[in-house]
């Protein structure tokens, strides 16, 4: 599986929407925007059903990316056993601004830290209600992304991502 810059995506491919997950493009249009005419894909959001159409000619700056491809999965189960990580004390706000800027990037990466840096918090503290829904986003996002990549039902990767926090 070739890694696909935003600009060449073709109806059917997968594609990773930054905060809202893997989608399908469902078509590629053109439409009339003011006076100009745009090239739009069309991307149906696979857990929510949701709708969402990106400029071609922004998509990369979007973060619009292919799904991560077999042999990067194992870098992400990497950064999910990290043990030796520390978190800077500080109030959960600032560190909820950092993590939501991570989830936004739609790096595969930056969203593994997001959860093994929550998971290693709540050993030693109780997480806020916006910490405790960022890990459920964290964890969606990965699994979703992962079993698709890995070609592997999305119960057998959250099973997998829950032993390693075990």
């Amino acid at each position: 599986m070739t890694k696909k810059t935003s600009s060449s995506f073709d109806v059917g491919d997968m594609a990773v929407y930054p905060a809202h997950g893997v989608g399908q493009i469902e078509a590629i249009e053109t439409r009339d925007v003011g006076e100009l005419q745009q090239v739009f894909y069309v991307i149906r959001i696979v857990d929510t059903n949701m709708v969402v159409m990106v400029p071609t000619v922004s998509s990369s700056h979007v973060g619009l990316r292919s799904i991560i491809n077999a042999d990067e999965v194992d870098n992400v189960y990497s950064i999910l056993r990290e043990k030796d990580v520390v978190i800077t004390a500080r109030p959960w706000n600032q560190r909820y601004r950092e993590y939501m800027e991570k989830i936004k990037t739609g790096s595969v990466y930056e969203i593994a830290e997001v959860l093994r840096d929550l998971y290693a918090l709540q050993e030693d503290k109780t997480l806020s209600f916006g910490e405790r829904k960022m890990m459920d986003t964290a964890q969606s996002l990965l699994v979703k992304e992962i079993s698709i990549a890995d070609q592997i039902n999305e119960e057998a990767v959250s099973e997998r991502i829950t032993h390693i926090f075990a």
